[in-house]
């Protein structure tokens, strides 16, 4: 199951286990089930700490738990945790053996004194790179609380299931029963969702803090370039981020970074959390900006935790999102239907009829990749014709189960209340109404700026970007910009740490003049 390579790596990786690791597993008489068998065989093989059974009685078939003599701890993996979740399935057998989280202490206590009874199942797919994380998390929970309970169940696997449950986009995490949330969720965000009172301690505790030289406001590659050269300025830092890594968490493959031929968002997204951390900088994750003032020689950013910090210059490094069709229908079935990530969501449409709207790089990816998954796609692009690059438009045109049209306008999405049954455009060239049946849409027509939040407080353009100066400057005195939320030309990850490194050097820049004598300012 295991190639000799990765059995190397994960047989030292083993050699790390403290305390016995029992594998319980519930096989059946299918294909998968005889995959998942040879994989724990494999595994056991590795190390004399870990054997394998195969009496558990768990109703979801094939699946396996994780347990440790002595040890209350409840984690199951349904179906096979392979691709991006073959992380998940080696740091949980780590942690169920004994090896300490790389989590910061006062989280770790936080998990432990959790009360009550939490029944968590994570819906996931192995081509999703945001279900890792959330996955990794309520495993975490499930080895230190054992008033937690997590099953990681591949979609593609229990499909009858997926499908009575409705569900059309990973990871989707249910508690007790309901619906907890949907897309990608860290430790830290799942604990302020169920521990309501450490929404409470965290912003007293930010309201505290003493005045940052430079604060950055976004955690994205722009605002950890940023927080990094102004850290080795040796000023004080801080980074508030509603999450740590912003946009590349949602990019599958990045090829273009320069010295990195190849990586994933995720990976790059840890590397910057990584990088930044190496300096002294105050991280302050999942926080939210909603406001900004002046207030003397202070800046005041009022955070949606109902903190606000203070800081001599800020640096905003928003990002972007998702932009929306707007069209009526797309909010009532997001998450029904409608999704935004193929990377994540295509599997759960496996053999199902779909459309991509937009004829971009992404969109025509994004077909490109669908119509190896399911039963086929309709790209809708509102031009004349495709923006994608020629290359990507030859291998879309040569896959016989892709239809493409163009000047077509989306103008609804329809749905039976439950689910999206179909796509309506206009014909732009003749006017004509048409309905599309399908059961998926994908929309890939390109970014919005995170800056809502600023209207009237910072010059924006009409398409809501932070206009900025060569510098990096904004409108308002000592606040800086860089990255997709600002005027920035080229939306690219190299381009965004670039306008962060020079957003953090005009802010240095600017605090040496605003401390220097009079005569050296006029100078």
């Amino acid at each position: 199951m295991l190639d000799a390579n990765i059995k190397s790596q994960l047989k030292t990786y083993l050699e790390r286990l403290t305390r016995p690791v029992v594998i319980v597993a519930s096989p059946n008489d299918t294909p998968k089930s005889t995959e998942m068998m040879a994989l724990l065989d494999d595994i056991a093989g590795l190390s004399d700490k870990v054997s394998v059974e195969t009496t558990g009685t768990a109703e979801r078939r094939p699946s396996f738990a994780l347990t440790s003599p002595g040890q209350d701890i409840h984690l199951t993996f349904a179906g096979l945790p392979m691709g991006h979740e073959f992380t998940s399935l080696v740091l949980a057998l780590l942690q169920t053996g004994g090896y300490p989280p790389k989590v910061e202490q006062e989280i770790v206590n936080q998990i432990r004194d959790l009360q009550g009874d939490f029944t968590f199942e994570t819906y996931f797919s192995q081509s999703c790179q945001n279900c890792p994380d959330v996955v990794q998390a309520l495993n975490l929970m499930a080895v230190l609380n054992p008033g937690v309970r997590h099953v990681a169940i591949d979609g593609s696997d229990f499909q009858s299931e997926v499908e009575a449950r409705q569900i059309m986009s990973v990871p989707t995490i249910y508690l007790n029963g309901k619906v907890f949330g949907q897309g990608r969720m860290g430790l830290e965000e799942i604990l302020s969702k169920i521990d309501t009172s450490a929404g409470e301690k965290e912003a007293a505790k930010l309201a505290a803090k003493e005045a940052f030289e430079v604060l950055v406001i976004g955690g994205g590659p722009a605002g950890a370039a940023a927080a990094v050269y102004a850290a080795r300025k040796g000023i004080r830092t801080g980074v508030a981020a509603e999450r740590f890594g912003g946009q590349v968490l949602d990019t599958m493959s990045i090829e273009n970074l320069i010295s990195v031929p190849h990586t994933e968002g995720p990976k790059l997204a840890q590397a910057l959390e990584t990088h930044v951390k190496e300096y002294d900088v105050d991280i302050m994750n999942l926080q939210k900006a909603k406001g900004i003032v002046r207030n003397g020689d202070l800046l005041e950013v009022a955070l949606e935790s109902g903190a606000t910090l203070k800081a001599r210059t800020v640096i905003l490094s928003t990002g972007a999102r998702w932009r929306q069709t707007g069209v009526p229908g797309e909010d009532q079935y997001r998450n029904k239907g409608v999704t935004y990530c193929p990377h994540c969501d295509g599997p759960l449409f496996k053999g199902k009829r779909v459309a991509v709207i937009g004829g971009g790089n992404s969109g025509v990816e994004a077909a490109i990749d669908l119509a190896g998954i399911v039963s086929h796609v309709t790209l809708i692009e509102f031009d004349g014709k495709l923006r994608a690059d020629e290359v990507l438009q030859r291998k879309l045109r040569s896959l016989p189960n892709v239809e493409i049209i163009t000047s077509a306008q989306t103008t609804e999405v329809k749905g039976d209340g439950q689910k999206v049954t179909g796509l309506v455009y206009k014909d732009r060239t003749s006017g004509d109404i048409r309905e599309v049946p399908l059961e998926g849409i994908f929309v890939q027509i390109g970014l919005l700026p995170n800056t809502d939040w600023l209207k009237g407080l910072v010059d924006l353009t009409p398409r809501g970007e932070i206009v900025i100066d060569a510098h990096g400057a904004t409108s308002m005195e000592g606040v800086f910009a860089a990255g997709d939320c600002t005027t920035a030309p080229y939306k690219q990850i190299v381009v965004a740490m670039g306008a962060g490194a020079t957003s953090a050097l005009a802010a240095f820049d600017y605090l040496i003049r605003a401390t220097a004598p009079a005569a050296e300012k006029a100078a």
